[in-house]
């Protein structure tokens, strides 16, 4: 099989194989026929939600005991790499709502806070979104404007506005950071889980996407929504906790861009085999074969990455920077190959039956989003010089 060619198979357990075909059998057989349609319509496939918390797909690298599958950070690679092969609107719904909605709750939630809503987040009934982002503060979150004051009676009230949320029209909570009581600090970011419903709360999608179009992108609006004394995350503080949180979740971009990029690959490859032009396959011309080295020889360079990472964070030895390189690595990597396998299609690369040109648009946004390519660089900058070029 090409899109093994070192055997990497090899180096996997034989729960990780498993877990990684169940996944691969799900987009082969429910994501892939329609997934086409939804990007075109401007929906996510909701109806898939039920199975994949069938599946375990939701936080499955959390603990049994909040229902979760208990996987190693391996095998949840795996399945995020398998379901970016489909879309990276599929595999971004599900590395919010493990990653970003229920990682902290499970890190920073009080026990009560854990049971209520783990269970149910990891079986698909409730759905989460992250709000951390602002439509003036991306890359400097620490600049965020959000406010929750408390209340001589230790409730709260939330003020403030949320920009390119992921789920957040569909989710039935927000895990929302805002700074507390008019401290400006970094050091009074506290999370909160917000209720749809909840009175103030409104959301509004993102209209005029032309990237990640089978996906929900929205607005959260906060205007004097009240909030119990326990909606807060106690074990929140600073900004470091949603950090802790974007680095789950980069991690697990790190191997779905590897899924998109051999998605589009193996794509490339049929179409090349098939193709006849100058009464030959176009795969028998210099130009396509290199087209297709390259490619093959990014993705396993990325595959390794994503792999020793995993191994890392499972030993707990990993770091955050060493996250920075593989998102940073791999979506790069993955663009590349999306736009190479596009043109290698030809004119027949634009149309949606074909999805090179789909993850190519999708993975301009990938490479925006959880730390942009060059904040990413700024990281690894600082990594390696031991000075801060962000300031």
């Amino acid at each position: 099989m090409t899109m093994d060619f070192f055997d990497i198979d090899s180096a996997l357990s034989e729960d990780e194989r498993a877990v990684r075909d169940s996944v691969r059998q799900f987009v082969d057989e429910r994501v892939l026929p329609i997934i086409g349609q939804h990007y075109i319509d401007g929906r996510f496939p909701l109806d898939l939600v039920p199975e994949m918390g069938t599946l375990g797909v939701f936080g499955a690298n959390l603990p049994e005991e909040y229902g979760c599958a208990g996987l190693n950070n391996v095998a949840y690679g795996l399945i995020m790499q398998e379901l970016e092969r489909g879309d990276s609107g599929v595999r971004s719904f599900a590395s919010v709502q493990g990653a970003l909605a229920m990682y902290p709750i499970f890190a920073f939630g009080s026990e009560e806070q854990k049971r209520t809503y783990l269970p149910r987040m990891a079986s698909g009934e409730i759905i989460g979104c992250f709000g951390l982002t602002e439509p003036d503060y991306g890359s400097n979150p620490s600049g965020m404007i959000t406010m929750a004051r408390q209340q001589a009676d230790g409730t709260w009230v939330l003020n403030g506005a949320k920009m390119w949320i992921t789920n957040g029209s569909t989710a039935h909570i927000a895990v929302v950071w805002a700074k507390t009581n008019g401290d400006k600090s970094d050091k009074s970011i506290r999370g909160f889980i917000v209720p749809r419903g909840t009175p103030g709360f409104t959301s509004k999608d993102q209209k005029g996407k032309l990237s990640l179009r089978a996906s929900d992108t929205s607005e959260l609006v906060f205007q004097d929504v009240h909030l119990p004394a326990d909606a807060m995350l106690p074990g929140s503080g600073g900004l470091k906790s949603p950090l802790m949180c974007l680095t789950q979740a980069r991690y697990g971009i790190s191997w779905g861009a590897v899924g998109a990029a051999m998605a589009c690959y193996e794509e490339a490859l049929s179409y090349a085999r098939n193709r006849v032009m100058f009464d030959k396959p176009i795969a028998g011309f210099q130009i396509q074969q290199q087209r297709l080295a390259d490619m093959l020889t990014e993705i396993v360079k990325a595959q390794l990455v994503s792999l020793h990472l995993g191994r890392l964070k499972d030993a707990g030895t990993y770091t955050p920077q060493q996250v920075s390189l593989a998102k940073r690595n791999n979506v790069s990597m993955a663009t590349d190959i999306a736009r190479e396998a596009r043109r290698l299609l030809g004119a027949n690369g634009i149309l949606a039956e074909y999805a090179s040109m789909r993850h190519m648009a999708n993975l301009e946004s990938v490479y925006t989003y959880e730390g942009t390519h060059d904040v990413h660089s700024l990281i690894l900058g600082q990594a390696v010089t031991g000075l801060n070029a962000f300031k």
